[in-house]
């Protein structure tokens, strides 16, 4: 072969193996963004202490809920403590997409908020909001499948009152809750407080993190801002 020959064949390699590098470096940053998160923030709210604060609040259409946590939402999030938010405008919430577990979500994502609804507009949001940031995992249907199957797998009211800690209005060790959760969930969640109408600090979120399967319970990479003192009210509902 002559020097020319070799020489184009060389760079014949050359390009060949930049375009190999290239087309592996798409496909990894087409994975990440697809991705796009490190893993889920598993959301529960108290009802007694959303209910109890300076603006009320407003029984669903379906009735009151049960007196046990609510889902409030399965959020991506990132390790460093941010997350994304509205990745995809073109995917809006369509709740046929969820009208055979509609029910479900009625009893366990219920919405409080004021005027008095279905819970659609509520699910609206956390799929906007949140869901799209996940959708190149899972449907909508998977998705709030997927967030209703962990509520059935938890159960962190059961883990409080087996250590003595109910919802009759009393003030509890913020120690004694974590502990008791963590007993319970095997993992331990990150604790977020409220003030109540008359400024005390209430047990109010439940922040436990999930692997992005989302259904592997993990330890906590990065935990929420708290807002708890040393010691909180559970208030009823």
């Amino acid at each position: 072969m002559g020097i020319a020959a070799t020489d184009r064949a060389k760079g014949m390699h050359s390009q060949f193996s930049h375009l190999l590098i290239g087309a592996c470096m798409s496909m990894l940053l087409a994975h990440a963004t697809a991705q796009g998160f490190d893993f889920f923030y598993f959301v529960l709210q108290w009802p007694g202490s959303y209910c109890d604060t300076s603006s009320s609040c407003c029984y669903p259409t379906t009735g009151k809920p049960a007196s046990d946590f609510s889902i409030h939402g399965l959020w991506p999030n990132y390790n460093n403590g941010g997350y994304p938010s509205s990745c995809d405008p073109n995917n809006p919430f369509d709740v046929s997409q969820v009208s055979d577990i509609e029910s479900q979500l009625q009893t366990s994502w219920d919405s409080l908020a004021c005027p008095s609804s279905d819970g659609t507009s509520f699910w609206t949001h956390e799929w906007d909001k949140h869901g799209t940031c996940a959708e190149s995992l899972f449907s909508q249907h998977a998705y709030f499948q997927s967030a209703l199957n962990l509520r059935s797998s938890v159960n962190p009211l059961g883990g409080l009152s087996a250590a003595g800690i109910n919802p009759d209005g009393g003030a509890y060790s913020l120690t004694a809750i974590q502990n008791a959760l963590t007993s319970s969930l095997g993992h331990t969640p990150g604790v977020q407080c409220s003030s109540d109408a008359s400024g005390n600090n209430q047990l109010y979120q439940l922040y436990i993190c999930v692997a992005t399967d989302a259904s592997t319970l993990i330890d906590c990479p990065v935990f929420p801002t708290s807002g708890c003192s040393s010691t909180v009210l559970f208030p009823s509902f």
